[in-house]
């Protein structure tokens, strides 16, 4: 069976490119296996002076599965199964490592998430991808 990575950020851009995977649904032959991560940024500085590694994480949870809600919203809604994962890291290189890491087949991505006026500048979260990954990556608006 197919399986697909789904990175979304909680963004408009991210739920659109959702709908339009959805749509695209149709393509597979069977019935692909889906997996949505969000990936959350490492706290900087002297956070670990303050808080414990457990308060940490459970931060990185709770913002992870509020910026994952909204998708998981829409395919429940299209009554579409999957899975959600959350990680913490750099966002392009842990998409590339978790899709590599769990044999995924596919990373299915929007063009543009949240950061993009400092994608302009630095090179968005997908044109990385893009670089970094050996595995198919699957662009939708």
């Amino acid at each position: 069976m197919l399986k697909i990575l789904l990175p979304v950020d909680g963004s408009d851009h991210s739920n659109k490119t959702v709908n339009a995977f959805i749509q695209l649904l149709d393509w597979y032959k069977e019935k692909p296996e889906l997996h949505l991560l969000n990936v959350q940024y490492s706290l900087d500085g002297n956070v670990s002076l303050f808080f414990t590694q457990a308060d940490i994480k459970q931060y990185h949870q709770e913002e992870g599965l509020k910026s994952l809600q909204s998708a998981r919203d829409l395919l429940d809604q299209a009554g579409i199964s999957y899975q959600h994962h959350i990680t913490v890291g750099d966002p392009a290189q842990m998409i590339v490592r978790f899709a590599v890491e769990k044999q995924y087949h596919q990373i299915v991505m929007g063009p543009r998430g949240k950061g993009s006026i400092q994608g302009i500048l630095l090179g968005s979260v997908t044109n990385k991808v893009m670089q970094l990954s050996s595995l198919p990556v699957l662009l939708v608006r």
